[in-house]
């Protein structure tokens, strides 16, 4: 147990008197003289003796201390002052001031080297704890490869090393290489090397243990993995970025000749950098991968886009039931016909339901649909192929669809039409007339049997017919914000559409829904424009020739 100094009671002058095992004190008065001091304190200064002058026998941060004390004024009690540190010899100490009454002051001196190797390294595991967790919020936010690499190069550079290299895995014969100096900016390049030509490259790419640093003779690092201008290596660490379940690729760190060679805590926290690299690249990559494989199907099952088929004007929109999804359950194509002067077929369709599931199950309808194009002129044989095809499925999901056969004769466009279960297509006349078409059906996909009727129509130059999903009449919007579109309204925005191109009939419709939810949620929407052009026909030359419709 270790004492602190006793004043015998009512003295000043006395001196100290001291417990057993004290810390080495020395009495010091304020022209910086050495009056008293114990043993511990000869043991620890042996220069330190009564009568000499604390400059010339103790450390010049000791002195610099008692100058710097502030002694208190006549009357007020003297007390303990702020305690100081430096190095005495190869230990650290602290000097902690006790001002007497008398104005000397007795300095305890207090080894702290442990604490302060302790302190230094909890300092260090703080700070390595704060870059792991800053390092990891900057990786993951990023989904972009490129940028999680440039990342991972950067901070490995600034933090762990004098330069850095982030390496992805092997694309045939080059390596995708991120390097990095300090203080610099990431440097992107494919390099044609063999990764198992540097010493636990090719293993940290395969996602093996890597090799430690300590094993690897810096003099063997080929010359593309030396930034320029980087002078000699003096020491490197080779570790792997693990990713999720395959390698995410390899971190390289270098350190000039001369620098502190790293040691092994260093290469530890080295690899739980590169873990979290690793992971963050991983799932930038695969994000890419998905990315790249949704934008695949979303083209497959994206509605194409419509224009002119033998002379008969098609154009279409669609409108997801959400603004961040493209795809839905509404759907259309226009199939062209095989053989010229047959009609082409359009569909237009609606599944139950929204999203990703609806949208699949759309897709199928559309690849069923055109597997029976062969049957195209008789649409109830179509019908019941396809709801036969969708009970035999998987899915629990209904449909509703209308079939257009469109013809081109002379100056007309001669239509049948088929509808299971969806709205009836609405006809556009020259005169702002707009009529339903008289044809009815049960939907696909539910009834063992469907029943359907089909109607013809035949369009004159500058008329239209209309197809459309309910997504755009039940709509729900207007000045309340719970009224529907409705089959009325629609009707009497079709009517001021009375000769105006399939594109722009598309368009305003299009709009005036829009306008009526504002920004509420809604059901997918679809309308498909079916117009006869005003147009001349162009007899051929030859008077046999198949002749050509012109506007």
């Amino acid at each position: 147990m270790v004492s602190t100094p006793v004043r015998h009671a009512g003295s000043t002058d006395r001196g100290l008197h001291w417990g057993p095992a004290p810390y080495p004190v020395l009495v010091v008065d304020p022209h910086g003289s050495i009056t008293q001091r114990n043993e511990p304190a000869a043991s620890l200064l042996p220069r330190a003796e009564p009568g000499a002058a604390l400059a010339e026998v103790a450390p010049q941060w000791l002195a610099t201390a008692h100058r710097a004390l502030r002694f208190p004024a006549p009357g007020i009690m003297p007390g303990a002052g702020e305690p100081f540190g430096g190095p005495v010899g190869d230990q650290h100490v602290e000097a902690h001031p006790m001002i007497r009454e008398e104005g000397s002051v007795a300095w305890w001196l207090i080894d702290d080297t442990d604490h302060r190797v302790a302190r230094e390294a909890l300092l260090l595991e703080r700070e390595r704890t704060s870059f792991l967790t800053e390092a990891s919020n900057t990786l993951l936010s990023s989904l972009n490869l490129a940028r999680c690499m440039d990342v991972t190069a950067q901070l490995a550079a600034d933090s762990l090393a004098d330069a850095a290299l982030a390496i992805a895995p092997t694309r045939g014969r080059h390596l995708p290489v991120v390097t990095c100096v300090r203080g610099g900016a990431p440097v992107l390049s494919q390099v044609r090397a063999d990764p198992d030509e540097v010493p636990g490259l090719g293993e940290a790419l395969r996602g093996f243990p890597p090799v430690p640093s300590r094993w690897i003779d810096p003099a063997s690092a080929p010359e593309w993995i030396v930034p320029e201008g980087f002078g000699p290596v003096g020491s490197v660490v080779i570790t792997p970025l693990p990713g999720h379940g395959v390698p995410a690729g390899a971190l390289i760190l270098l350190r000039r000749d001369g620098g502190a060679p790293f040691d092994e805590g260093e290469e530890v926290f080295a690899r739980l950098f590169a873990a979290r690299a690793g992971a963050a690249m991983s799932a930038a990559r695969l994000y890419a991968e998905q990315t790249a494989i949704s934008e695949t199907l979303m083209r497959e099952l994206l509605p194409p886009a419509l224009h002119q088929v033998d002379g008969v004007d098609f154009a279409g929109g669609y409108r997801a039931s959400a603004d961040h999804q493209r795809i839905g359950g509404d759907f259309y194509d226009v199939h062209p016909a095989s053989v010229a002067g047959e009609a082409s077929l359009v569909t237009l369709g609606d599944v139950c339901g929204k999203g990703l599931d609806a949208a699949v199950l759309a897709g199928k309808i559309r690849n069923t649909l055109h597997a029976l194009l062969p049957l195209a002129d008789d649409h109830q044989r179509m019908l019941g192929l396809l709801n036969t095809a969708l009970l035999n499925s998987h899915h629990t999901r209904f449909a509703t669809l209308v079939l257009a056969s469109a013809e081109r004769r002379a100056n007309e466009v001669h239509l049948r039409l088929t509808s299971a279960g969806h709205p009836p297509p609405l006809i556009v006349r020259t005169d702002g007339t707009v009529e339903e078409a008289d044809t009815s059906g049960t939907l696909v996909g539910a009834l063992p049997e469907i029943q359907s009727r089909s109607v013809a129509v035949t369009l004159a130059a500058g008329e239209s017919c209309v197809l459309y999903t309910d997504g755009i009449t039940e709509a729900k919007g207007g000045p309340m914000g719970d009224v529907q579109f409705g089959q009325e309204r629609l009707r009497r925005a079709l009517s001021a559409c009375a000769g105006m191109l399939a594109e722009g009939i598309v368009e305003h419709v299009q709009m005036l829904a829009t306008q009526w939810l504002g920004t509420r949620r809604h059901d997918d929407m679809a309308v498909v424009v079916i117009s006869a052009p005003r147009t001349h026909h162009l007899t051929a030359v030859d008077g046999h020739t198949r002749g050509r419709f012109t506007g």
